[in-house]
């Protein structure tokens, strides 16, 4: 669900849909999709808990097993952040762990022309954490 700071989603949604819920939104042009899921559905591949323990269990996660290299898995904000300078900023968690398939975890900004301008990105985590 929502908290009160724009943007900020911990996907514990109650069976509600978390792209609506979040305010995020599955890339039409990408390769395969972002699932929420828990350590149930993600098994011995994924974390255990969420970034919050004793709080929450639901993350996002892509099943990278069935992809080949180049692939991607997208999702973007439903809604448009204003300009600014040293004010807005992008803070998540993230765990990228034990897999042979895992590919680059990138963080783009897009600019008011269209453009995708990378902020960020990791290609593995060698620690088996958040």
């Amino acid at each position: 669900y929502y908290t009160n700071i724009p943007g900020s989603c911990n996907f514990e949604t109650q069976d509600q849909e978390w792209t609506n819920v979040c305010g995020l939104i599955q890339d039409m042009t990408d390769d395969f999709d972002w699932n929420i899921g828990n350590s149930a559905v993600t098994g011995q591949t994924g974390p255990h808990t969420d970034h919050t323990p004793g709080k929450g269990q639901s993350f996002l996660y892509v099943n990278s097993s069935a992809q080949k290299e180049g692939n991607t898995a997208r999702i973007n904000t439903t809604e448009f952040f204003p300009p600014s300078l040293g004010v807005c900023r992008v803070r998540f968690w993230f765990w990228m762990y034990a897999s042979r398939q895992t590919g680059v975890l990138k963080v783009y900004t897009v600019e008011e022309h269209g453009l995708d301008i990378l902020m960020w990105s990791s290609s593995r985590n060698e620690e088996n954490k958040w």
